[in-house]
């Protein structure tokens, strides 16, 4: 399906952010989101979801404050898992960002397409424990719950989006995939609209154990917002967390009819695999170097015209020093120059919505000439010597953003996003 044309995609067409909302660890709201960010203001804190007292791990990147009434009905919310809820919560933010008129919009050319990497596991565990509780009637929402295509279902009914529909689940990479192919979806011609990003509310017993169990986690539990410390000597995995981001991506010619505010170019993308292993990334970053340059190929840009890299940056041993690995491949002596940063560190690892969180940070990067730091960069790692914005934001000049996430299963999904200047 990828278009390979250039910054002008098929047929000439090209591909704008024109709205954006956020429910992150840092804030439920695009400001509150990237005011937090610039500050270097952790989401990490002690689970209150779940007794978590018999595991091992006792720390997430939690949704605090977040009122689902807010933006849709008690019995609406009701029938949906709580992915689904911030899904809805950042889509209406993201068209009200837009200056979207539905009611003005043909929708049976707005598209649907979404991020999501594990669905409502949490429902599912109490689904199990019910049935061994002797009692088979589980909640009768328990599968429009626990789906993971359900957040996408949702957006469409709620908004009335009836073009394009679909949901990417490859995890850690699927919020930037399910971006990258939404750009895809409209230089095909198949979509003047969609709504896209990711959602992901997967802390659960099950959950926190699975990852637990092969070492993925951080464990630094007597401090957590020091948890998640990506690139840093002394980090120790990864810390899980939730959330959701949503973007509304239009084609040009489509925003500029209706006088859209444009907030930047999706330029380039280009997903790749390792076929390599089920969890542990290519030694060598091979995958994710060759995502990297099909991405800015795809963007027309050389590595000599990035600005900024907002990173996949998970806080575990082997990712950041593939990571690492594979932008020094692509970038030769421009690795040591160009700013690396990762919203992990802030906001911990939400999965399948990871990616879109983190490109909202790529967006507000060129927005406001801002670069959020890596939090928590103390001790330097002689594997990881690139220039990760430590612990404090920076001013730059910001036209050409590269986003990496790099998934389970080898899944590598990179994009290009540009400033727009018509």
């Amino acid at each position: 399906m990828a278009s390979r044309n250039g910054q002008n995609g098929r047929n000439g067409t090209r591909v704008v952010v024109t709205g954006m909302g956020a429910i992150t660890p840092i804030g439920n709201s695009l400001s509150d989101f990237w005011s937090s960010a610039l500050e270097g203001k952790s989401g990490i804190g002690v689970l209150t979801q779940f007794d978590h007292s018999e595991y091992p791990i006792h720390i997430a990147g939690e949704v605090r404050g977040f009122d689902p009434e807010e933006y849709m009905d008690r019995r609406d919310a009701r029938r949906m898992g709580r992915f689904s809820q911030f899904a809805i919560a950042a889509t209406r933010q993201a068209v009200e960002h837009a200056e979207l008129n539905l009611e003005k919009t043909d929708r049976n050319r707005v598209g649907v397409l979404l991020g999501n990497g594990i669905g409502g596991i949490g429902d599912t565990q109490e689904a199990v424990r019910h049935i061994d509780s002797d009692d088979w009637r589980i909640d009768p929402f328990f599968f429009p719950k626990m789906l993971p295509n359900m957040a996408a279902a949702h957006i469409s009914l709620v908004f009335g989006a009836k073009g394009y529909s679909n949901t990417v689940i490859t995890a850690c990479a699927a919020g930037t995939q399910a971006i990258g192919d939404s750009m895809d979806v409209i230089r095909a011609g198949r979509a003047d609209v969609v709504i896209t990003g990711g959602a992901e509310a997967a802390l659960s017993q099950v959950g926190l154990c699975g990852f637990a169990v092969i070492r993925a986690l951080s464990s630094r539990n007597d401090e957590p917002e020091k948890a998640s410390r990506p690139f840093d000597a002394q980090r120790d995995g990864f810390v899980a967390a939730e959330g959701a981001a949503v973007f509304i991506l239009e084609n040009l010619g489509h925003a500029q009819r209706r006088d859209a505010p444009i907030l930047a170019e999706v330029a380039g993308y280009a997903s790749t695999n390792d076929a390599n292993h089920v969890v542990a990334p290519c030694e060598d970053g091979d995958g994710a170097k060759r995502a990297i340059e099909l991405a800015l190929a795809d963007a027309h840009v050389a590595p000599s015209e990035v600005d900024y890299i907002n990173a996949h940056g998970t806080s575990t041993k082997l990712n950041d020093v593939a990571e690492t690995i594979a932008i020094k491949h692509v970038f030769g002596e421009d690795a040591y120059r160009v700013p690396i940063s990762s919203t992990k560190s802030m906001v911990g690892h939400s999965f399948g919505a990871a990616g879109g969180i983190e490109c909202l940070a790529a967006v507000q990067s060129i927005q406001t000439g801002m670069i959020h730091p890596t939090i928590n960069y103390e001790f330097p790692d002689p594997e990881c010597d690139l220039d990760y914005v430590p612990n404090e934001a920076r001013r730059a000049d910001v036209g050409v953003v590269l986003k990496n996430s790099f998934g389970f299963g080898g899944h590598n999904a990179c994009l290009v996003f540009k400033r727009f200047d018509g």
